[in-house]
Order: C-alpha cells, then sequence, then structure tokens
C-alpha cells in the first residue's frame, strides 16, 4: 500500500458521527429509536458527551482503518478505485457482519425488531459511504 490520503481517513472517521446526527435526529429515527431502546430525553441529557463523542470517534477512526485496508487489498486498484467500488465493500461488510452481530446480540438483550433494523440500517448506510470515500480518494499500485 503506498502513501494513504489522511484527509479520506478524516472524512471517514467522522462520517458515523455526520450521519448519526442526521439519522437518529428528530426528522428520521431519532424518536422511534428512543422509543425502541426507552430512551427519555432526561436519560440522554445526563450522558457524558465528551466520553461518549471520543470513544466515538476512537471507534470511528478504527472502522475507517479496517475499510481502507478492505476496500484497497491487493488487485483492488486500477478500475476499482471508485466510490461505488467502496459502497459495495461497506454494504458487503454490513450484511455479512455489522447486521448479523446486531441482531444475534439483539435477540439475546431482547431488543426489538425495530431497534435492530433501526441500528442495521445505520451502518449499512454509513460504511458505504465510508467505504466509497476511501476507495475512491485512495490509489495504490497493485503489489
Amino acid at each position: 500500500m503506498g502513501d494513504v490520503n489522511i484527509l479520506s481517513l478524516i472524512i471517514a472517521t467522522l462520517l458515523p458521527m455526520i450521519i448519526g446526527f442526521i439519522y437518529y435526529g428528530k426528522g428520521l429515527f431519532g424518536k422511534a429509536w428512543m422509543e425502541s431502546i426507552g430512551m427519555t430525553e432526561e436519560k440522554a441529557k445526563s450522558a457524558n458527551m465528551g466520553k461518549v463523542m471520543g470513544i466515538s470517534i476512537v471507534m470511528s477512526f478504527l472502522i475507517a482503518f479496517f475499510m481502507l485496508q478492505f476496500c484497497n487489498g491487493l488487485g483492488q486498484e486500477g478500475q476499482f478505485d471508485t466510490f461505488k467500488h467502496g459502497a459495495a465493500h461497506g454494504i458487503i461488510v454490513s450484511l455479512f457482519l455489522v447486521v448479523p452481530i446486531f441482531i444475534s446480540n439483539g435477540l439475546f438483550e431482547q431488543k426489538s425488531w425495530k431497534n435492530m433494523l433501526i441500528n442495521g440500517l445505520y451502518w449499512v448506510i454509513t460504511l458505504a459511504l465510508m467505504g466509497g470515500v476511501l476507495d475512491s480518494m485512495n490509489h495504490f499500485p497493485n503489489s
């Protein structure tokens, strides 16, 4: 792998926060998500948001770094350096890894299907966009 486009990693790291702000906002799935876990406005306000955001950014960076490696493996360069190719990788990771983990855990935790589907769809969208950004902004020669 050649030089990594640092801007692509920064964008990909921030995408879960940006998408989450919109997706879990009151205009889209915020109210349904809060209802699905019994969250109240008061309880939400009691969270240590500095800690939550700080840890979330670190986790987002780890995901972005993994997606960079996954989207740009051996034989995936040249014609495959596209947003579409990276988005496909994000969808594959979501559908074959992330969503099954959420559903398995959710079933044992007795979460509602509504909650599992809201969270699963968020990660399908987010990982598709992360993969798309990372693949289209990084071009490494095949080894």
